[in-house]
């Protein structure tokens, strides 16, 4: 059983990887607003956490079927409709039921889904720990409005929590920049980019041996900041940019992996990309909206 398991985490991690390398590609893109990447994580971090996927002639699997991959069907409940696994290792002889080609793949395959299974209950247990320790080194937190806590245990001012989100600030925060940083994390409060944030996390620990794994989830992490930041200077002036940008400089990045801090990913790319931000016109949004649409269905859709 657990080799079976492992063998599909296998294929879902490979494909996961080609996905995510194709991601980074068209991040290189210039003029798309980072607010649209954060959907495109969307298609390696699916295809790590689900291996089932919809056929259709229009996939991008369907262009390499015939070089590496074998699409394995396995319910169909329309003649047009047809769910699959990707399969991209290729060394079963049967699939129902499954069955290795060989007594030495399935014992190779045993052997590395019990390190597998070792290796991310390791990890989620370590997240666990982490994320009890993140709380109780707020608990003192000092309410000072709303849900804004100051507290002498941060360096930087983030959002703690995700389903009772909490704004903690340093003691010795700037007054000056209050009303940025307070914009910033309430962005990020309305968005949730702290459940996003977990799921990314759990994703890469099914997928703790894939290093790409993390490089996409440390790209993403990135993206959510800049998008974030995106978000929340919308309907700022060009000065109320600039302040913006400043107040960027002044503040302590944050060390938690469980928060969505005000100082979070690189400074001198967040100053660049508020200072450049340029709002979307209707037709623009549509535009991205059809292009990110098309990208996600040739991606996460099956060879047909």
């Amino acid at each position: 059983m657990l080799g079976r398991i492992c063998y599909w985490v296998f294929n879902m991690s490979i494909i996961a990887s080609f996905m995510g390398l194709l991601v980074l590609l068209i991040r290189k893109l210039k003029g798309i607003p980072r607010r649209i990447f954060v959907f495109l994580w969307a298609i390696p971090f699916l295809r790590m956490c689900f291996p089932l996927g919809i056929n259709s002639r229009y996939s991008l699997m369907t262009l390499i079927s015939k070089l590496t991959t074998k699409t394995v069907t396995t319910y169909q409940p329309l003649s047009e409709l047809e769910l699959s696994y990707s399969n991209v290792i290729m060394q079963a002889e049967s699939y129902s039921p499954f069955t290795f080609k060989t007594e030495f793949l399935k014992t190779v395959f045993e052997i590395a889904g019990l390190i597998w299974l070792i290796g991310a209950v390791s990890i989620l247990v370590a997240l666990v720990i982490l994320y009890v320790s993140t709380k109780r080194e707020i608990k003192d937190a000092k309410l000072l409005s709303g849900n804004v806590y100051l507290s002498e245990k941060v360096e930087g001012p983030a959002v703690y929590g995700i389903f009772r989100p909490r704004i903690i600030l340093p003691v010795a925060y700037s007054e000056k920049d209050l009303k940025y940083i307070i914009q910033h994390e309430k962005t990020h409060i309305r968005r949730g980019d702290n459940f996003w944030r977990l799921l990314g996390f759990l994703a890469a620990a099914i997928h703790w041996f894939n290093p790409f794994s993390w490089l996409f989830l440390k790209a993403y992490l990135s993206d959510l900041e800049l998008a974030c930041d995106e978000s929340a200077v919308k309907d700022f002036t060009k000065e109320e940019r600039k302040d913006y940008a400043k107040a960027l400089l002044d503040c302590t990045t944050s060390k938690s992996l469980f928060v969505s801090a005000f100082g979070g990913a690189k400074v001198r790319t967040r100053i660049e990309n508020v200072l450049s931000y340029k709002k979307m016109t209707l037709v623009s949004s549509i535009g991205f909206a059809i292009l990110i649409l098309t990208i996600i269905y040739t991606l996460l859709t099956n060879a047909g």
